[in-house]
């Protein structure tokens, strides 16, 4: 058993130390050489020393201490890029659903409008020029009830039977479609 490896099996925090000060940099480049990314690198290292201090008691009792810090930090560094493949995949996964969806969205909201407007058509005469001046043209029901010669109590009449015909014909078209 190496010195080092039997220290580190005994929680010795200076051997650890020391096992840092002598590996951090040839570490720390032999992962930037693999990655050419020094926050992957600086990410990898950090996670190495984390794992080689949680698992220090199986430490090899035949190998230097080096070849096992850097076999660590192999599978640590292939864990990591298996890591990002999937948050790769994942938010390609994400954004080309976020496009469908925005994409059916845009169909839907238009099928949607073109169905309101053929049902808004569909009303009768009177309660289709009311519904229209109102919520087409902003007109109040009092400056409705002026111009069709009505009284406001009639305007709101036709206002509410054709919200009633348009919400119906709109339960329809969403039942169907």
């Amino acid at each position: 058993m190496t010195e080092q490896v039997a220290a580190l099996k005994n929680d010795s925090r200076e051997c650890f130390n020391e096992v840092y000060e002598s590996h951090h940099t040839k570490l720390y480049q032999y992962i930037y050489s693999r990655t050419q990314s020094s926050y992957l690198a600086q990410e990898v290292v950090q996670l190495t020393y984390i794992k080689l201090w949680e698992t220090r008691s199986r430490l090899a009792d035949d190998l230097p201490i080096d070849i096992q810090l850097f076999r660590i930090a192999k599978t640590t560094l292939i864990d990591e890029l298996r890591k990002e493949s999937v948050k790769l995949k994942y938010n390609n996964l994400v954004s080309n659903s976020a496009e469908l969806l925005y994409e059916d969205n845009q169909l839907t909201d238009k099928d949607t409008l073109t169905h309101v407007y053929a049902a808004m058509e569909n009303l009768p005469a009177m309660r289709k020029k009311v519904f229209k001046l109102s919520r087409v043209h902003g007109f109040t029901y009092k400056q409705i009830a002026g111009i069709l010669s009505i009284s406001p109590k009639t305007v709101e009449h036709h206002i509410s039977k054709a919200i009633k015909q348009l919400r119906n014909s709109i339960k329809m078209f969403f039942f169907l479609w």
